[in-house]
């Protein structure tokens, strides 16, 4: 069997991505022979489409409700056979695996879309492509282009694979709002030695960028009355922060794991600015504060902390429910904090609760009442006895996000990585305001916190007798309370996209459609039982119009006569 072409064709728009990739195969065998496709791509992306043709007929992947779906399959398959085309391989990548024989020397075509909104970290954009062909690929390339009509302000590319040979086959061809990369190996160059016909092609290939921004309310991008709206200040003051790290020190901590969590704590604590407070937490079966309250972050408490972290050892059960009430009663006592800061508490934990209250929902309902709207809770799971579910809930109830830490060799930069990203609010309680009457399907225009180096990002759709699209922003800095205005001149801005030859038509509607669901679908985790089933119903319908395999929808891939007749790719879960 051998793979004489793969092209990954990538194309972004406006932080919108578009990858196809194509693998055709032939059989060089005299028998029948069973061809594989296997693709890795981000858990953040949305399958669109797939289909295989053979010999010149094409069998389409069909994308249906996910239980619906599911019912239809059982019926087909003797139960337990039905493993998925879809798993995931690591802490950002889900692989898409389908297998289809075919006769001696015959082609076989395949071809996977799919598509995701690049997610600004840490000011910059990561598209992330994953090659592994495993063998040695005649016509083998990777072609991305990127347009933002902001204007790019850097780009660059990395690879895990990179030699000297095989950075010749890599062009980067760049102005002031496009970028063309192409990476096209020849065999050779694919080689790891002349003799072996072993292939360097294993790893990641990495595009960051970044755009140009002006110091405006935000940029707005229209085509077909659609609008997307980004909006990320810089060079502001910082917020102080008020931040208790509320630490698991149960006994499955024990080992590597309290180590790398004390090598985090250290190099956190080095990052904390001088007007920050804050203050540790530990627990087990008890729970123990380090101070009675939050100390400011000066050169001797910050030392003192630092001979605590290195003290922090690990036994004994879990009592997640006593630890977080007592991190929010020590923020409600607290006095004499910078007036206009940002309070947060940041649990890790790496276990289910097991001492005190035990019951998920209890914990969850405790904490929202305690918490009240007042602090921002993120959770971060290390490892994979946690229950991420109960994590991600109680985080986005209480304003904040959860983070699954793996358990690896780089699991304290995980950490400190995370925290980088929370570590400087620049803005609160956001709105993003639009005219009511002349826009509709109006994505979350409203933010509690917003943290340099991300972006906010709002999406709707506009209606067709408007000429001026006025935007207000609201929200309140360290310095001052603050309002920007803007006004978006509907047909100028239609114009930037029209002359873009590689641009896919509708994508402001596709990327409202992939940020609606996604925010549905966030929304639903952390809703009542009533409303979680109306949120799903709407998330359901725009993967069905819009054709995306999300964790509602299935693709059914059909093959040839013969073969076991259907296989279903669905979307796995973080929370699983």
């Amino acid at each position: 069997i051998e793979i004489y072409s793969l092209h990954v064709d990538c194309k972004v728009t406006s932080r919108f991505a578009h990858t196809v990739v194509t693998s055709k195969i032939v059989n060089r065998a005299n028998e029948s022979r069973e061809a594989t496709f296997e693709v890795e791509l981000p858990k953040t992306a949305f399958i669109t489409n797939f289909s295989m043709s053979i010999d010149g007929k094409v069998y389409p992947g069909i994308i249906k409700e996910k239980a619906s779906a599911q019912k239809e399959y059982d019926t087909a398959v003797s139960r337990g056979q039905s493993a998925g085309l879809v798993k995931i391989t690591g802490r950002k990548l889900e692989q898409f695996h389908v297998s289809v024989s075919i006769a001696a020397a015959s082609k076989v075509t395949f071809e996977l879309r799919y598509e995701e909104l690049l997610k600004r970290q840490l000011g910059k954009f990561e598209l992330l492509i994953k090659v592994r062909p495993k063998q040695l690929v005649k016509h083998f390339q990777i072609d991305v282009h990127i347009f933002e009509p902001q204007g790019i302000r850097f780009l660059e590319t990395d690879s895990t694979f990179m030699t000297n040979e095989l950075t010749e086959a890599l062009t980067k061809v760049q102005n002031e709002t496009k970028a063309h990369i192409l990476f096209k190996p020849t065999v050779d160059q694919q080689k790891i030695n002349p003799e072996l016909d072993e292939t360097l092609l294993n790893g990641d290939f990495v595009v960051r960028y970044d755009v140009k921004r002006g110091a405006t309310a935000g940029d707005i991008q229209i085509v077909n009355g659609y609008f997307v709206h980004y909006f990320a200040p810089h060079e502001m003051p910082v917020f102080p922060k008020n931040v208790i790290f509320v630490i698991d020190r149960s006994g499955s901590m024990a080992g590597r794991k309290i180590e790398q969590t004390r090598a985090a704590l250290l190099k956190i604590l080095q990052d904390l600015h001088p007007e920050d407070h804050f203050s540790f937490i530990t627990f087990n079966s008890k729970v123990a504060e380090w101070r009675s309250s939050l100390l400011q972050a000066t050169a001797e408490n910050m030392a003192n902390a630092a001979g605590f972290v290195q003290t922090l050892s690990a036994s004994g059960g879990t009592d997640i429910n006593r630890a977080l009430l007592t991190a929010v009663s020590v923020l409600d006592k607290a006095e004499r904090l910078p007036k206009s800061s940002v309070s947060m508490i940041i649990l890790l934990t790496d276990g289910q609760p097991t001492s005190g209250e035990s019951n998920v929902e209890v914990i969850q309902e405790n904490i929202q009442k305690a918490v009240n709207g007042k602090y921002a809770l993120f959770c971060l799971g290390f490892g994979f006895d946690v229950s991420y579910k109960f994590l991600e809930k109680m985080a986005l109830s209480n304003g904040g996000i959860a983070r699954r830490i793996y358990e690896n060799a780089d699991a304290a930069l995980q950490l400190q990585g995370f925290y980088q990203e929370v570590a400087t609010p620049i803005l609160r309680k956001i709105e993003m305001q639009y005219p009511e009457n002349a826009v509709e399907g109006l994505t979350k225009n409203n933010f509690k916190l917003f943290f340099e180096g991300s972006e906010i990002i709002v999406s709707g759709k506009i209606s067709n007798e408007l000429d001026l699209l006025p935007v207000e922003i609201k929200a309140q800095s360290h310095a001052s309370d603050l309002t920007l205005k803007e006004e978006a001149n509907v047909k100028e801005k239609e114009q930037v996209f029209q002359n873009q030859s590689y641009i896919f038509g509708n994508f402001i509607e596709r990327l409202w459609a992939y940020l609606t669901i996604q925010q549905l679908l966030e929304k639903s985790i952390s809703a009542q039982e009533e409303d979680q089933k109306t949120l799903e119903a709407q998330a359901l319908e725009l993967s069905l119009r819009y054709s995306f395999v999300t964790p509602l929808t299935s693709m059914v891939v059909t093959k040839p006569a013969g073969q076991q007749q259907s296989e279903l790719a669905n979307k796995p879960t973080e929370a699983g």
